[in-house]
C-alpha cells in the first residue's frame, strides 16, 4: 500500500471515528426520590424532565448529539444520595445532574460534584443554603431554579401575618433537614415582624398522630398554622384539626400542593395556602402545550400531576442546561457552569422565560416576581386571590 493511499484509509478512517465521537449522547443525571413519601415530587420532577429531553431530541438535540439520561432514585436518602452522586460521576460519567428533592440529601451528595467540577441543577429541593454551600470557593457549581426557603418563608409571613392579620401563629415542622431549616426561617422572619410564634411543634417522618402538637398550639391561642414539612404526615395536620373541632387556616410552604396532601386532607385542605411557582392552570400557549403534554404521556389519575410544581421546575431545569450546553459549545463542566452564569439569550419555559437567571454570586434563577400563592380548592390548587 503507497503512501497515497494509506494516508485515505487513515483519513476515512478518522472521519468515522470523528462522527462516532459527535453522535455519542450527552449523559445527564436525574436524581430524587422515585419511592417512598417524596415519591410524588421525584417522580413528577422526573417525568417533566423527561418531557422536556424527548422535545429537545426531537429537534436534533444539543450541539447536534441526543441527550440520554441517567436516572437514579436516591430514596430521600442522604446516604444513598452520596452513592448515587458518585456512581453518575464517576461510573456513567455525565456532565451535569439535574434533581434533588430533599434539602438534607442535597447537601449530602452535591459536594461530589462540586469537587468534579460539574453542574448540578436543583430543581426541587429549596433550603436556603442548598446554593451557598460552595459560594465562597472560586467556583460554584450548583444552581437551582425552585423557591428558596428565604423567599418562601417572607412570603408565608407575609400572607399570615401583615396581609391576614394574625398575630398568633404556631408552627408545626417535621424533623427532616428541610422542615428545620425551614423552621428557622419561619421564626426568623417571624422576629423581623415583631411577632413570636406561640407553639413551635416538631413531628416525624411517618407520623399518624399531631393530636399532642395540636392541642398544644391550640391552648396556646394559635390563630393561624404555619407548616414545614415534606410528606403525606401534612394531611394529618388538617385531618387532626378537624377531629378537635378547631377551626384555624393553615398557610405553609409549597408542598401542601402535593396530591398526597390534597387527597389525604380532603375537604379539611380546603382553604390552605402555599407559595407556587406553577399552578396546574392552561393560562399560556407554553403552559397548556407541557400540561397536555404530561397528561397525555402518564395519564395521572384525574388528569392532576401528582406535584406540578416539580414538574414544572423539571421541565425547565433541562432547557436551562441545554441552553447553557449550546451556549458553551461544549460538554466540560467548568464551561457548562459559566454559561449559565451568562445566559446570552432567554430560555422559555413554564415556570417563566429566564433572563439571565444566574451570576456568578446569585445562582437562584426564582424570585419574588414568579412566585404567587396557590390555595387548595375541591382537589386542585388555584391561584389564590
Amino acid at each position: 500500500m503507497n503512501f497515497k493511499v494509506k494516508a485515505l484509509v487513515a483519513g476515512v478512517a478518522l472521519g468515522f471515528s470523528t462522527a462516532g465521537m459527535a453522535a455519542e449522547p450527552i449523559k445527564i443525571g436525574v436524581s430524587g426520590p422515585f419511592t417512598g413519601g417524596s415519591a410524588p415530587m421525584g417522580v413528577s420532577m422526573r417525568d417533566g424532565v423527561r418531557l422536556a429531553v424527548n422535545e429537545i431530541n426531537a429537534k436534533g438535540g444539543v450541539l447536534g448529539r441526543k441527550i440520554e439520561l441517567v436516572e437514579r432514585d436516591d430514596e430521600a436518602k442522604n446516604e444513598r444520595g452520596v452513592q448515587v452522586a458518585q456512581e453518575l460521576i464517576n461510573k456513567e460519567h455525565v456532565v451535569a445532574t439535574v434533581g434533588y428533592i430533599n434539602t438534607g440529601v442535597a447537601l449530602a451528595s452535591q459536594r461530589f460534584y462540586q469537587q468534579a467540577r460539574i453542574p448540578v441543577m436543583n430543581n426541587v429541593a429549596t433550603g436556603s443554603i442548598v446554593t451557598k454551600q460552595f459560594a465562597s470557593q472560586p467556583e460554584n457549581y450548583i444552581f437551582r431554579n425552585s423557591a428558596n426557603d428565604t423567599i418562601q418563608s417572607a412570603m408565608i409571613v407575609e400572607e399570615a401575618v401583615a396581609r391576614r392579620g394574625f398575630k398568633k401563629p404556631a408552627i408545626l415542622a417535621d424533623s427532616t433537614n428541610y422542615g428545620q431549616l425551614g423552621r428557622e426561617d419561619l421564626e426568623k422572619t417571624l422576629a423581623k415582624k415583631g411577632v413570636k410564634p406561640v407553639a413551635v411543634e416538631k413531628y416525624n417522618i411517618g407520623d399518624v398522630d399531631m393530636t399532642a402538637q395540636l392541642l398544644r398550639a391550640k391552648q396556646a391561642g394559635a390563630d393561624v398554622v404555619l407548616t414545614y414539612g415534606i410528606g403525606p404526615e401534612l394531611a394529618q395536620i388538617a385531618n387532626g384539626m378537624q377531629k378537635l373541632g378547631w377551626k384555624v387556616p393553615i398557610v405553609g410552604s409549597w408542598t401542601l400542593a402535593m396530591a398526597n396532601f390534597i387527597d389525604n386532607a380532603g375537604k379539611n385542605g380546603d382553604g390552605t395556602r402555599m407559595p407556587q411557582t406553577f399552578i396546574q392552570n392552561p393560562d399560556t400557549p407554553k403552559r397548556k402545550a407541557f400540561i397536555d403534554a404530561y397528561v397525555k404521556a402518564y395519564n395521572p389519575p384525574g388528569g392532576r400531576m401528582p406535584s406540578a410544581v416539580s414538574a414544572a421546575q423539571g421541565y425547565d431545569s433541562v432547557y436551562l442546561l441545554a441552553a447553557a450546553i449550546q451556549q458553551a459549545g461544549s460538554t466540560e463542566g467548568p464551561k457548562i457552569a459559566a454559561a449559565l452564569e451568562n445566559l446570552k439569550s432567554p430560555v422559555e419555559g413554564v415556570v417563566t422565560t429566564y433572563n439571565k437567571p444566574y451570576t456568578h454570586t446569585d445562582h437562584e434563577a426564582i424570585n419574588f416576581d414568579n412566585t404567587k400563592f396557590g390555595e387548595v380548592k375541591d382537589g386542585h390548587v388555584v391561584q389564590a386571590k
